[in-house]
């Protein structure tokens, strides 16, 4: 599965791009974002493949947003533009599709896409970048023991303290790996490897009793009975 992000200030464009990436099996969209700001945090927490990126946008432009990666993603520009099209080729950019873009033009980027990088399996990801107190922190994911939801954030347990994230315990559950972490409760996700004990109504970790949900006891237990 080849996990895609889109980065373009137009929610029309975004829109459009997102209904061809979701038409495709083997692509998975993972965000839509509107500045390269907020396009920098995603790919610094999660694995990104390929980039949609649009070049004129607030703030930090698409072509200098690219030169500041030190290990972008592929990268197929999206823009109304064509000016830039030898920028973008001088940044070995996959293609560079002018608005609107059809679906044909679209698959034309993919094919060029597929050929240019062949598709391995990339190493797994071991640590997310959380910010907390306004600075963006890589934690490793062997060092979480669980997460607990408190209102608008979430309280990351770790063995180097506690961390406060502002960010929903449903982001956090997509975000980190399914092979690792479950959920075992509206408020709680929480890492396999440091489960000393399963009951009937609650998980032990570093003796702290977690609360089991109802709706999640079946996927801990057929995760648990798996490993």
């Amino acid at each position: 599965m080849i996990n895609c992000l889109i980065v373009d200030d137009e929610p029309l464009a975004q829109d459009i791009l997102e209904g061809y990436i979701n038409s495709k099996e083997n692509l998975s969209l993972v965000r839509k974002c509107s500045t390269a700001f907020e396009a920098f945090e995603i790919l610094h927490q999660q694995q990104i493949d390929l980039m949609f990126l649009d070049v004129k946008m607030p703030g930090l432009n698409g072509i200098d947003f690219l030169k500041s990666l030190k290990s972008p993603p592929a990268v197929i520009f999206t823009t109304a533009f064509s000016e830039y099209a030898v920028d973008s080729y001088n940044l070995e950019a996959v293609d560079y599709l002018l608005k609107p873009i059809t679906i044909d033009r679209f698959d034309k980027s993919l094919t060029k896409f597929f050929k240019l990088q062949p598709i391995t399996m990339h190493e797994e990801k071991t640590y997310t970048y959380f910010k907390v107190s306004g600075k963006l922190l890589k934690v490793e994911h062997s060092s979480i023991f669980f997460a607990q939801s408190i209102k608008d954030y979430l309280l990351l347990h770790t063995n180097n303290g506690n961390l406060i994230v502002h960010m929903t315990m449903k982001y956090l559950n997509e975000l980190m790996p399914e092979k690792y972490f479950v959920r075992v409760h509206r408020s709680y996700l929480v890492n396999q490897a440091y489960i000393t004990a399963i009951g009937k109504n609650q998980v032990l970790i570093n003796k702290v009793e977690i609360p089991i949900g109802e709706s999640y006891r079946e996927v801990l237990l057929l995760k648990k009975l798996n490993l």
